[in-house]
C-alpha cells in the first residue's frame, strides 16, 4: 500500500481557515449508495429511531503560547503533559532554543527547555506547579487551531467559541474533534431528548497534525488518553440489539471506540492510552457511520476514512466535494460515510 494512492488536488481556496456561520449551516455530502449533496442541519433525518449518535465530549485546552528567549520571539503548542509542571511542545522556530535554555511567557512564568527532539519537539519544565499552569493558560493561552491556518491569520478570540464544540466539557484536547463543532445547541437537545446520544471523552494529541513520513507500515500513532464508561457501552450494546446503528462523530469518537472493542463485535469500558492507527485492511467492530470533515492527502485520517468506507468510494466523493467547491480540514464542511459493508 503506497501513501501516493491517498493523495488528491485540492485549490488553496477551498481550504477554509474561518468556519461557516451559523455552525449548523455548512455543507454535508452523504455518502451512501449515492453521493447526495445536502446540509449538516438535516443531519437528524439520516438518524433511525433505533440508532444511536456518540459523541467526544473532550474541550481544547488553550495552549498556544507567545514566548521569549535571549529576545527572539518563540511560539510554543504544549501537547502533553508528562509529569508535575513537565510538558512536551513544539516550538516553532525549535534550531533557536538549546537544552538548558529559559523560555520567558509573563514576568512570573517561565520555562525551562529539558530536552529536545526530530521534528521541533521540546520538553519544557515549567517554574510553577500545575494548579498556577493552568490559571497561566486560561489567561494567556490561545486556542492552537491548525498549523496551516496559522500560516495565513493568528489564533483569535473568537476561536475560543468557533474551536469549540458546544458540549465540550472535559479539559484535555490539543485539537478540536472537528465533526462536532457543526452541531448548535438546539440539534445536541433534540438527540437528548429522543434518547439518541451518548458520549466517550478522546483527548486529542499531536498526533492528528503529523504527517506520515516513510512508509505507511512503519509510521507510529502518538498515543491519546481515552474514556468509555460503563453506561455509553450498555447503551451501545442496548443499540445494537435492537437493530440500530451506532453513529460516530468524529474519527476520534471511532478510534476509541474501535480500540475499545473485540472481533467478536463485543464491547467493554475502557480507560487509558490508546494509540490504535487504522488503516485499509481494518476491521470494524462497532461504528456502522462516520460523521467526518475532509481531511488532509496523505494524512493518517484519511487513511482512516478509507478504511471505513472504501477508498475508491472515499476518492470519488472528496473528487465531488472539491467540484461542488466544499469547504476542506477543521473548519470546513462534513460528510457521512457509511461502512464499506453496510452500503
Amino acid at each position: 500500500m503506497d501513501l501516493s494512492q491517498f493523495d488528491y488536488l485540492l485549490p488553496e481556496q477551498l481550504i477554509a481557515d474561518k468556519p461557516c456561520s451559523p455552525r449548523q449551516a455548512s455543507k454535508m455530502l452523504v455518502g451512501n449508495i449515492d453521493l447526495k449533496d445536502d446540509k449538516f442541519v438535516n443531519f437528524p433525518r439520516y438518524i433511525g429511531e433505533k440508532d444511536l449518535v456518540i459523541i467526544n465530549n473532550s474541550k481544547v485546552i488553550p495552549i498556544l503560547l507567545d514566548g521569549i528567549n535571549d529576545n527572539s520571539n518563540i511560539s510554543i503548542t504544549l501537547h502533553k503533559e508528562v509529569a508535575e509542571s513537565i510538558w512536551l511542545a513544539y516550538a516553532k522556530p525549535g534550531k533557536k532554543l538549546a537544552i538548558a535554555n529559559e523560555v520567558s511567557f509573563t514576568d512570573k512564568v517561565k520555562a525551562k527547555v529539558l530536552d529536545k527532539m526530530n521534528y521541533g519537539e521540546i520538553k519544557l519544565e515549567f517554574n510553577c506547579n500545575k494548579g498556577d499552569i493552568k490559571k497561566f493558560l486560561d489567561k494567556e493561552g490561545k486556542m492552537p487551531i491548525p498549523p496551516y491556518i496559522l500560516k495565513k491569520r493568528e489564533s483569535s478570540k473568537e476561536d475560543f467559541t468557533h474551536y469549540q464544540t458546544v458540549y465540550a466539557s472535559d479539559e484535555g484536547s490539543i485539537a478540536a474533534p472537528t465533526a462536532g463543532l457543526h452541531f448548535n445547541k438546539d440539534i445536541v437537545q433534540k438527540l437528548k431528548n429522543n434518547n439518541q446520544i451518548a458520549e466517550v471523552t478522546l483527548h486529542v494529541g499531536a498526533g492528528t497534525f503529523q504527517p506520515i513520513r516513510g512508509n505507511i507500515k512503519d509510521h507510529k500513532m502518538h498515543s491519546e488518553y481515552g474514556i468509555v464508561s460503563q453506561e455509553t457501552v450498555d447503551r451501545i450494546i442496548d443499540c445494537k440489539k435492537r437493530g440500530g446503528k451506532i453513529i460516530s462523530v468524529g474519527t476520534t469518537t471511532l478510534r476509541l471506540l474501535e480500540a475499545a472493542s473485540f472481533e467478536n463485535g463485543q464491547i467493554s469500558d475502557f480507560k487509558g492510552d490508546t494509540d490504535i492507527f487504522i488503516k485499509p485492511g481494518f476491521s470494524f467492530n462497532t461504528v456502522d457511520i462516520l460523521l467526518t470533515n475532509f481531511h488532509l492527502p496523505k494524512s493518517t485520517l484519511l487513511l482512516l476514512v478509507s478504511a471505513f468506507a472504501g477508498k475508491k468510494r472515499v476518492m470519488d466523493l472528496y473528487k465531488k466535494a472539491v467540484d461542488m467547491k466544499y469547504r476542506f480540514y477543521s473548519y470546513g464542511d462534513v460528510s457521512l460515510l457509511y461502512r464499506n459493508d453496510n452500503i
